[in-house]
């Protein structure tokens, strides 16, 4: 037989017991914390690469970047978790996955797939939130450097995250978009900060590239959930707006990531090899663009965004490596 949430096929045999059940519920947590999705967390290598090559080896640069990245997988938990929670209130996520379960995995949704209660989920994010709270106090209090403007943006992050659709819901209020660029830029600023005590343009033109890309693929995301979205009363802009200002506001925004890799040279915020290193990002934006916009394929266009993320994370990876080796070259 045939899986209805994978479309693997299965033998038509299935465990049981206390061992299964509780595998199945450690499944059903890990689905509900989305822990297959790292996009977040990958800002943490590209930070340790944009450090001094003296320092990147030092024990305590490492060890404060594996606390930090412990306190962002728990606050992410926490997150999605109270996400969860409330797209299965007000039937949002029933309206966005019931429907399109084979393209979309209906089972990482535990409360609509019903492997999870309420209840259960409810703990759980709570849970992660003290966790993350005591993770990020931890980090700071540790950090080598603690500038103010560091510690108050750790604490934004970690408040807008809990609350992007619990308590004050900014997801609904119109913030998503705004949310999701500023949390990916929040943590590359946050951890580089902690660590040296500054922020260089290179750093900041690096954390906005970041930034942009879980607000790229989230635009396509929330443009396949119009429906649900609007019914739950939730404001995103593709919700709000006709299709064809949707289309623009998308067009606009990739735009404005490339513009951010092409121009940085030209007014000397960051070295000559950036546009050069990110050829094949400039290529995968333009074709999500164009297959998201023009032919229409929404999802298929969201997973290329999200590949063009990552792409973009080891490339900016490599070429911050190779940085000394490039610099030399130019003289």
């Amino acid at each position: 037989m045939t899986d209805q949430f994978t479309g693997r096929q299965t033998s038509g045999q299935t465990e049981s017991g206390p061992a299964a059940n509780a595998r199945g519920t450690l499944t059903a947590y890990a689905r509900l914390a989305k822990l297959d999705v790292y996009d977040y967390y990958i800002g943490l290598p590209l930070v340790w690469t944009l450090l001094a090559p003296a320092v990147r080896w030092e024990p305590g640069v490492i060890g404060l970047l594996v606390l930090i990245c412990l306190a962002e997988i728990a606050v992410v938990a926490a997150m999605v978790g109270f996400d969860d929670i409330t797209g299965y209130r007000d039937g949002s996520d029933a309206a966005n996955y019931g429907a399109d379960a084979a393209r979309r995995r209906l089972a990482r949704k535990p409360l609509v797939a019903g492997t999870l209660t309420e209840a259960q989920a409810l703990r759980f994010a709570w849970a992660a939130t003290a966790l993350g709270v005591v993770l990020w106090a931890l980090a700071v209090a540790v950090a080598p450097h603690r500038p103010p403007w560091a510690v108050v943006l750790a604490a934004v992050c970690v408040v807008a995250s809990v609350q992007y659709s619990w308590g004050l819901k900014i997801s609904y209020r119109g913030f998503q978009e705004i949310f999701l660029i500023g949390l990916g830029v929040g943590w590359v600023l946050v951890p580089y900060g902690l660590l040296t005590g500054e922020v260089t343009d290179l750093v900041l033109v690096q954390a906005l590239l970041f930034g942009f890309g879980p607000m790229l693929f989230g635009l396509y995301s929330n443009t396949h959930d119009i429906d649900g979205d609007r019914r739950a009363g939730r404001v995103t802009v593709a919700a709000l707006v006709p299709a064809g200002v949707n289309t623009a506001f998308i067009t606009v925004m990739t735009a404005a990531a490339v513009l951010l890799i092409v121009a940085g040279p030209l007014v000397g915020a960051v070295p000559w090899w950036l546009p050069i290193a990110l050829v094949p990002v400039l290529a995968m934006r333009a074709t999500h663009l164009v297959i998201g916009s023009v032919r229409g394929d929404i999802l298929r266009a969201r997973r290329i965004a999200i590949r063009a993320h990552r792409v973009t994370v080891v490339l900016l990876v490599i070429a911050n490596l190779a940085a000394p080796l490039l610099a030399g070259a130019a003289t």
